[in-house]
């Protein structure tokens, strides 16, 4: 398990030079108009729908996913993946409903439709738990979990992994939406290419091991010999392989059975592929058109993710099985499920290992990227634009942008230690602490969006109600039973529709606010080539839980 070698050191410097050199040429090119706040956080309505959905498997493929994923991949199997296959259901959702009502409505912030729908306040306090989710648990997640794969690949220490790491999302985060937007396809392909490359050699290694040849007789030996990792649909005591806590875990309480198709997953993804900030932000500068075909292009990439960050930890886990590697999979003796991916690139040969630690890269960065850009938008445009600077110029509120971005990577820096990141999984941390939020957050969206008579008594509720519900149960504050043995996906439901319940009691209790929004059946019509994609997708996802029941 040899460390970087020149030629993949090589190999990185070309990934380096190409996006950097990118990201320098659409900026230089663009510059007279970086002035607009528009063109800086939207890109000015310039994103191709390519670009739009490269840009949004790029923000959203991270540390979390190529790290903490391939972990539950490890752990507990193909499960895992319907956190990617049905946000591809979602994007579609997403494209044929939310897009419509917030480009009539011209929304170009979550916080803005806030203020627009309910009133400031309501706006103002979704914006700092926005600010406070983006930089307490996503970008500490990234750049820890990037950081701890980076340093174990190429033997770096590990402060200065994530130093760099945000000082290269920094150089690519400053150039405003449409820098970011643009390089995140150069990301997405190497994201694309070294992942595949990661994949086949992992499954090479085990078609190895157990004495056959090639890719598919691999895939065979471990359905076969690992079957119980290739299941969508968990049952109560499946067990899952622990991530440094020395016992075996029930995977139920992480994937709840058909919760995932009818129940709590919805809202995970609703809330994140639909009402965040740094997921739509890519499409609200667009025309419906192009906003539609580009979220349909990342639902087509969202089918393909599993076999890049899921695939690689269940053959770590064939390749464990069988003695190998035990020791590189252990922390203090005990069995770490998110070294499974590092352990694995460190097994690439020479060159090839180069353009992998290129994917891992782009895919840190991409996401630091889109992240600290969307911080930086709510920050400028819904708290600092709105209450303080209120005569500032456009290039002046720009210059705030950027200033932003940098404060909050550095803060992430220095955060992201104490966050117990490294305790449960990277990917599970992440999931269980925005689930906090979720319910309510989306809550006041859907309600928001079609029925007139939510008020914002309703959304203060669902938002801030809805947090302390959800944080009570995780702490198991709250009576009737013991909320920790409840699975966290089950618990954003229940918090989801006692938020619902208490969003209609006060709709028909206090005066209508008259806030609807501008909406008609016509908004949701869908036709030509994005239906087509559409209803393929569908047809792919239901054939892949069928297959995998």
């Amino acid at each position: 398990m040899e460390k970087l070698q020149t030629l993949d050191y090589v190999v990185f410097l070309f990934y380096f030079i190409i996006v950097s050199g990118y990201g320098y040429w659409i900026y230089k090119k663009k510059q007279a108009k970086q002035t607009s706040t528009k063109d800086f956080f939207l890109a000015e309505g310039s994103l191709t729908w390519w670009a739009i959905g490269a840009s949004l498997i790029a923000s959203n493929i991270s540390a979390e996913q190529m790290i903490g994923m391939s972990g539950n991949g490890f752990s507990m199997g193909l499960a895992i993946s319907t956190y990617e296959w049905m946000a591809a259901a979602t994007l579609i959702v997403v494209a044929v409903v939310f897009m419509p009502i917030y480009l009539k409505n011209k929304i170009f912030t979550m916080p803005q439709f806030l203020s627009q729908r309910y009133n400031p306040t309501v706006s103002l306090i979704m914006a700092i738990f926005w600010l406070g989710l983006y930089i307490l648990v996503n970008l500490t997640s990234i750049l820890y979990l990037g950081a701890l794969a980076v340093s174990g690949i190429s033997g770096i220490d590990f402060w200065v992994c994530m130093w760099g790491l945000a000082i290269f999302a920094i150089i690519i985060t400053i150039g405003g939406m449409k820098v970011i937007g643009y390089t995140d396809v150069i990301q997405v392909f190497f994201l694309v290419i070294g992942g595949l490359a990661t994949t086949y050699l992992a499954i090479n290694l085990v078609s190895d091991q157990y004495g056959l040849s090639g890719l598919v007789d691999g895939f065979k030996a471990m359905t076969q010999n690992h079957n119980d990792h290739f299941h969508m649909i968990l049952n109560k005591g499946q067990m899952m392989y622990p991530n440094g806590k020395g016992e075996l875990q029930d995977a139920f309480m992480e994937l709840p059975g058909l919760t995932v198709l009818l129940g709590g997953m919805w809202i995970v993804n609703l809330n994140y592929w639909g009402c965040n900030q740094y997921i739509t932000q890519r499409a609200l500068g667009a025309d419906l058109k192009t906003a539609r075909n580009g979220l349909l292009f990342a639902a087509f990439l969202k089918l393909l993710m599993p076999i890049i960050v899921t695939l690689p930890g269940i053959a770590a886990y064939a390749l464990y099985s069988k003695g190998l590697y035990q020791q590189e999979m252990s922390v203090n003796g005990h069995l770490v499920a998110d070294k499974a991916y590092p352990v694995l690139l460190n097994l690439l040969p020479i060159g090839l290992k180069g353009l992998s630690f290129a994917a891992l890269t782009a895919a840190v960065v991409a996401s630091l990227a889109g992240k600290a850009n969307s911080i930086s938008t709510i920050f400028t445009l819904d708290i600092f634009k709105q209450y303080i600077g209120k005569n500032k110029t456009e290039q002046e509120l720009v210059k705030i942008g950027r200033i932003v971005i940098v404060v909050a990577m550095i803060l992430a820096i220095l955060i992201s230690p104490y966050m117990g990141i490294d305790k449960e999984g990277g990917f599970q941390f992440i999931q269980k602490m925005t689930g906090l939020l979720s319910p309510g957050i989306f809550a006041s969206f859907a309600m928001g969006f079609f029925w007139k008579r939510t008020n914002s008594a309703g959304a203060l509720f669902a938002i801030v109600g809805g947090f302390l519900i959800a944080l009570s149960m995780h702490n198991n504050w709250l009576p009737f039973t013991d909320w920790t043995q409840v699975p966290f996906l089950d618990r954003m439901g229940l918090v989801f529709l006692i938020c619902v319940a208490v969003m209609f009691v006060l709709g028909y209790v206090l005066p209508d606010e008259g806030k609807g929004l501008e909406i008609d059946a016509s908004m949701f019509k869908v036709q030509g080539t994005f239906a087509v994609g559409a209803v393929a997708v569908i047809v792919i996802l239901t054939f892949l839980y069928w297959y995998f029941w």
